[in-house]
This record gives structure tokens, sequence and C-alpha cells, in this order.
């Protein structure tokens, strides 16, 4: 399996760590990230104010967020120009435990598809609407609703070409878009008790989260929580 880490070469902070990626992930490459800020970077993508699709999305999205989203499209192309069923896609704030991570591929091997999308999330918070397998305290399920966050993802070519079609045009981050499989049509498994860890924080923070003036927080907790909550109308179902 080859892997896939979005680094921007010019974030020197996290070189150190994507070094780490390149020696312990399988037949890793760097892939150098979008850089949103960039007009003739961003150009040939038409993004929208949140409103391409329901529900609507209520936050206009940030240059990084842009950044991101056409980077983890550039590793989708890449696998739908390869030979490979599937391939890992890290982002560079990702840190392993090596021998839990070794355990996590194997249980994701054992089941993965080219039709299949499954995340190796940081945070265990999602419910399973459906449990495919289980090794000890890891399961590969299938969530009800479907987690935030693309730092680790085993992306099968046939998933990858999907989401590609379905993204010809953007209006919200890469993660809340993959939330919406009555969009794409693409189903979104987990593997939680993974071992993985973000270290956004150790090499020099994110590159997305702004601060947000306190009088505008209340109103952004608020618009997020009713956006959150018209995803749990729409679960994922089994069987997927």
């Amino acid at each position: 399996m080859r892997s896939y880490i979005i680094h921007m070469s010019s974030s020197t902070q996290r070189r150190e760590n994507v070094d780490k990626l390149l020696s312990t992930l399988p037949q890793g490459e760097t892939v150098e990230a979008v850089n949103g800020r960039d007009p003739a970077q961003i150009a040939s993508m038409t993004v929208h104010g949140g409103d391409l699709h329901n529900p609507r999305y209520p936050f206009l999205l940030m240059p990084a967020e842009i950044g991101v989203f056409l980077s983890h499209r550039k590793c989708w192309q890449k696998l739908v120009d390869s030979d490979d069923d599937y391939a890992l896609i890290a982002e560079d704030d990702l840190s392993l435990a090596p021998d839990q991570f070794a355990r996590a591929l194997a249980l994701v091997e054992g089941n993965m598809t080219s039709g299949m999308y499954v995340r190796l999330p940081v945070k265990t918070r999602e419910k399973p609407a459906r449990t495919l397998a289980q090794v000890g305290k890891m399961r590969l399920i299938l969530p009800q609703v479907i987690g935030l966050q693309c730092i680790c993802q085993i992306v099968g070519r046939d998933a990858a070409a999907k989401l590609l079609d379905a993204t010809q045009e953007i209006d919200r981050p890469v993660d809340t878009f993959l939330q919406m499989h009555w969009i794409t049509g693409q189903p979104i498994h987990s593997l939680l008790g993974n071992g993985n860890r973000e270290v956004a924080s150790e090499i020099g923070g994110s590159t997305i989260q702004t601060r947000t003036p306190a009088r505008g927080k209340l109103r952004r907790e608020w618009a997020r929580a009713a956006y959150r909550a018209q995803l749990r109308l729409r679960p994922q179902t089994w069987p997927r």
C-alpha cells in the first residue's frame, strides 16, 4: 500500500514529523499541499458560500480550508491515476503508535475494497450503525454520524473517483463534506482504537484555526449546533 503525506514544504516546523511519517508509513511519499491563499493554485475550483448542498453550511470557507480540500483532491487524483486499489492519505500533524498502527492497518486491509473510505480518527466519538470487524478494543465500524477531521484515512480507488466527481465545486470543508453521504453516495467507515494522535500544537499549531472575537463565539457555536442537528437526521444505516 502506498501512503500520501500532505505537507506544505514551507512549513519547516512540521518537517521533522513528516520524516517520522515517511519512515513509518508504507511506501510513504509527500504530496505538496495546495496553498489556499495563492489565487493561481485555487483558480480552477469554484467555491460557493455554503449554499451548494443541503443542509446549508453556515460559515464561509477560509483560504486554509480551501487549500486542505484541494490537497485531498490532489491525493484522490493521484490514487485514481495509479494502479493501486487503495492508498493511505495522511496530514502532516499525524502521530502514530507504530505497533498499534501496524495492527490497525492489518485489520483494515483484511476488510478493505476499492470502494471503501476508512477513517483512522484521533478521537473516538462515533457510534456504530454496524461493526464490521473487531480485534480487542480496535473496531472497524460504519458510524451513524461520520466524524470530523481527515488526519488519516485509507481510501479506495473507486471511492476516490466518486469523490472527485462529487467535488467539482465546493462550499464547505472537506471533512464536513464527507459527512454528507446522501450527496456523495460514498459510505464512510471508521477504525476506532487505532492509537493515532494529532500533534499540531507541538509542531507550530493549526494551519486552519483562527481566533474569533468573544461576541462572535456564541453565534458560531449556535450555528454549528444547529447544523450538526441536521446531520443527525441523516445517519448512515446498515447495511453498507
